[in-house]
């Protein structure tokens, strides 16, 4: 009996569960302190405890999530693909207004005072669909040819394109960047020739040196309204760049984040000691809590964490040697790695708001599952593959 407790204790990533756990704690405490010191009357209890039970219901997702073996993610990726289509287009009807007038965005259900965002539960759903179509892909077709490969890539964009015209309509830039991300990573360590990867890696970057340039000038912006970009996108672009030029209407927001990152110095404030005012702190704008509070010590504390969560999914993938199960943890660490880089930087400046929470800190139950579904399924990996290998010794013995 104690041999198999040992094997089952073998079987969880104790690793994973450590980083992530450490990230509910630093967002737990983040939250508290956004709370306390934001300006609008919010029960900081309430908010505490409402995060709280949303990583209590992420947790028994990832128990269950665990229990599904390769097999059983095969078989449930299109099942879980097309719900989360259906409900990415479902968004676009009953959408909740309120939302829509404080965002501007058609991205969340409301249900009194439950919310829900589709799109965030749909990437864990969509990096299960394509580790499906990949591994299809390269059973048919063993030898990678530039004629099969990029029918890899048209038949990803494929399954892609339902979500980004979904999100185009919700008016959700910021998160068909992610599965944008999630894409790019994807088809990376899909095998695809470097024949084809070169080539595309130039001109997305040459496309995107391009559309920055048009944005700047008067003429470019008017091409831009032409093809479907909205005021709003041009007001993120020149608060990024120009953050102090507009630091009482759209650019105040990010204007107080680099204000607060940049009174944390080196060992920060100490916690609970916030100085400066940011608005809607306990989301998108989270880590300007952590580097005022903490500084710059604790920020990069911060980045270690994710960087060892990175690395022990990487080790997860390398010790199961299943090529379904690489490119689930691949979109997954493509998924929480753009995350991280995108929101610590637009809240220190370098990158443009995009609405872009931190993964396991930031306020918001739809964010959180989405992530920990993907952790879930990542733990799954090392649960089964010990699994296999302990009922193999049995066999042979």
């Amino acid at each position: 009996m104690q041999h198999s407790q040992n094997d089952e204790e073998s079987r969880i990533d104790w690793g994973i569960i450590f980083c992530v756990l450490m990230l509910a704690l630093i967002g737990l405490a983040s939250i508290y302190v956004a709370a306390v010191h934001d300006q609008q009357p919010v029960s900081v209890a309430r908010s505490v405890i409402t995060q709280l039970v949303w990583y209590i219901i992420g947790i028994i997702l990832v128990v269950v999530i665990m229990q599904f073996d390769s097999e059983q993610l095969w078989k449930l990726a299109p099942i879980v693909y097309w719900v989360g289509i259906f409900l990415m287009f479902a968004i676009l009807v009953f959408y909740s207004r309120s939302y829509y007038v404080n965002t501007g965005a058609k991205s969340w259900f409301a249900i009194g005072p439950f919310t829900f965002q589709p799109s965030e539960i749909m990437k864990p759903a969509y990096i299960l669909m394509m580790g499906r179509v990949i591994t299809t892909h390269n059973n048919r077709y063993p030898v990678h040819t530039v004629q099969s490969d990029w029918r890899l890539i048209g038949t990803m964009f494929l399954w892609l394109l339902p979500v980004l015209i979904s999100l185009h309509f919700q008016n959700d830039f910021g998160t068909a960047l992610v599965f944008c991300a999630i894409f790019a990573g994807m088809v990376l360590v899909s095998g695809v020739t470097w024949r084809i990867l070169a080539p595309a890696v130039i001109g997305i970057t040459v496309i995107g040196g391009s559309v920055l340039a048009m944005v700047t000038s008067s003429i470019g912006r008017t091409v831009l309204e032409h093809i479907g970009f909205q005021a709003y996108q041009f007001d993120r672009v020149d608060t990024w760049l120009h953050p102090e030029q507009d630091t009482t209407n759209q650019g105040y927001q990010l204007w107080q984040s680099i204000k607060a990152v940049g009174s944390g110095g080196i060992t920060g404030t100490g916690f609970n000691n916030s100085k400066v005012y940011v608005p809607v702190r306990e989301s998108d704008m989270i880590f300007s809590v952590i580097g005022e509070n903490f500084g710059f010590v604790g920020g990069i504390l911060l980045i270690l964490i994710y960087l060892l969560l990175i690395y022990l999914m990487i080790r997860v993938t390398f010790d199961t040697k299943n090529e379904f199960y690489a490119y689930i943890s691949t979109g997954v660490i493509m998924m929480i790695l753009f995350h991280v880089f995108e929101n610590i930087g637009m809240n220190i400046g370098l990158l443009p708001l995009t609405g872009i929470p931190l993964p396991f800190i930031s306020s918001g139950g739809s964010s959180l599952i989405g992530n920990l579904i993907g952790i879930g399924m990542v733990m799954s990996m090392r649960y089964h593959h010990h699994s296999y290998m302990f009922s193999s010794n049995k066999e042979f013995r």
